[in-house]
């Protein structure tokens, strides 16, 4: 595992007002398994979209087996080995698992496609890999964990050397992160480079054998897995050594503010909850537990079926996420880009949409009102851009999550969902993300968060309820929070 695949030399590019990546220079070996990591603006990206004939660099050099690039195109960098499985899966929908594989091709005589050959390659690339879905199933019929594996089989069959993934777990169950990382071993043993990004550091010690960090887009170093870690990890990606991760609460919850009884609809059943003002109450569960999907009913973005809301004690009919808005329910989603924050839109515009009726009269909005609304929150959450006016697809995971919040908190919300608050969102990020919700339960707000990650499950909430199959399944007091038991009441069968 000593010969070197690609060489990184001397890399720059810049975007206007920002050096996106500074005299980067990384080498990858082959069969290994390397992980990048650092916090979000730390350059990953940049790199990636370099290494994949995506973007051009300024200046420096790739050297690919051997060979020396100033610049690639993407069909160059996948005709010399190069694949890139991004967090959003390149793939059609409507075509098969095999015809994904073959996209590009024509595996046939003519304008004849020979479907045999087409599902007896992917079937054996499958087999490989020791998974059994049809190759003729179509993809929107599959899993993400098979709709990844799609997404290697196309690597593996364009004769990868060096398949690049982007966050990979993010949308996998548990189980799945299991055949991602089975499959993953297989392809390090037949001597193929897998180059891991990822903000969950406890994949990295399991699946990587070496590990790069970068801030600020500069590399920073690299290390063995095995001769670092995660304390040591996180100071070299934060410049800094992280002392508290998780606050603590400086109030006492008082009031209820949200209560849910009996409510069925989009896939729960019999579901009864309620948070206080000045309480974070964490909700766990497996992918398809339905706790997204109840947050979704209380939010009115799904049809209650049967059961009641209450908002401060009294009865409330939600039938719009307007409706939510108005009687002070937030949602912060789990998919900040496609339902949180309107990307091609400035900070501004975003914080001030769901409260536009204040800031405007007869249909014309107050500019001078627009502007101290938005800057109010632009201050208060820390909003790190280089104005007001910055397009929101430019900002780091961790701001457009602040920019959906400024947008759900200038709406004059008193209880918050966060779904996922911290998803894709570095060390660093999710350390003022956690601060900034103990401050609003201090202030009062009432938050549900639903949350995957155990640690921050663990650490942030006041009180845990776990579902299963669209139902709760139990209730955790802080003082005997256990993660065992969680994962017990998780996994039970209903």
């Amino acid at each position: 595992m000593d010969e070197k695949i690609l060489v990184l030399k001397n890399i720059k590019k810049a975007y206007p007002g920002v050096l996106a990546l500074d005299d980067v220079s990384i080498e990858f070996k082959k069969g290994e398994v390397h992980a990048i990591v650092g916090e979000n603006g730390a350059g990953k990206s940049t790199l990636i979209k370099i290494i994949a004939g995506a973007v051009k660099p300024d200046s420096g050099e790739i050297i690919l087996d051997g060979k020396t690039f100033y610049k690639t195109t993407p069909q160059e960098a996948i005709s010399n080995g190069i694949s890139v499985i991004y967090q959003e899966f390149n793939l059609f929908d409507s075509l098969s698992a095999a015809e994904n594989i073959f996209v590009g091709e024509k595996p046939g005589h003519g304008n004849l496609v020979n479907f045999k050959r087409l599902n007896a390659v992917a079937s054996d690339i499958f087999a490989r890999f020791n998974v059994n879905f049809r190759p003729d199933i179509p993809v929107k019929e599959l899993s993400p964990g098979q709709k990844q594996i799609v997404e290697i089989s196309k690597a593996i069959h364009k004769e990868a050397k060096i398949i690049i993934m982007d966050e990979p777990t993010a949308p996998l169950s548990i189980a799945e992160v299991e055949k991602l990382f089975e499959i993953i071993r297989e392809l390090k043993q037949s001597g193929v480079t897998i180059i891991y990004i990822s903000h969950r550091l406890d994949e990295i010690f399991t699946i990587a054998d070496r590990v790069s960090v970068m801030r600020d887009g500069k590399y920073i170093a690299t290390n063995m897995v095995s001769a670092t870690t995660r304390k040591e990890l996180i100071s070299l990606m934060v410049g800094r050594e992280l002392k508290t991760s998780y606050p603590g609460p400086q109030v006492m919850p008082s009031d209820k503010a949200l209560e849910v009884i009996n409510v069925t609809g989009n896939g729960v059943h019999n579901i009864s909850l309620s948070v206080r003002k000045g309480e974070i109450l964490g909700m766990a569960g497996l992918v398809g537990a339905g706790r997204t999907e109840l947050m979704r009913i209380i939010y009115g973005a799904e049809k209650l079926e049967s059961g009641e809301i209450l908002v401060g004690g009294k009865l409330a009919r939600i039938n719009s996420p307007a409706k939510a808005l108005k009687l002070g329910i937030g949602l912060i989603p789990e998919d900040r880009k496609q339902q949180g924050a309107f990307l091609t839109m400035s900070i501004a515009w975003n914080i001030c949409i769901s409260n536009i009726k204040r800031i405007s009269k007869y249909g014309v909005v107050n500019r001078k009102m627009e502007q101290e609304l938005s800057k109010t929150y632009y201050d208060l959450l820390n909003i790190k851009a280089p104005s007001m006016e910055q397009q929101v697809s430019n900002l780091s995971g961790g701001n457009q999550q602040k920019v959906v919040l400024a947008k759900v908190l200038a709406a004059r919300t008193d209880v918050l969902i966060f779904d996922e608050p911290t998803r894709g969102i570095d060390v660093g990020a999710r350390e003022e993300i956690y601060h900034l919700m103990r401050r609003l339960s201090d202030e009062g707000k009432a938050i549900i968060m639903v949350s995957s990650d155990m640690e921050e499950l663990l650490g942030m909430s006041d009180r845990i309820l776990v579902m299963a199959e669209g139902r709760i399944t139990g209730e955790i007091a802080k003082s005997e929070f256990n993660q065992q038991h969680i994962l017990e009441l998780a996994s039970r069968n209903i």
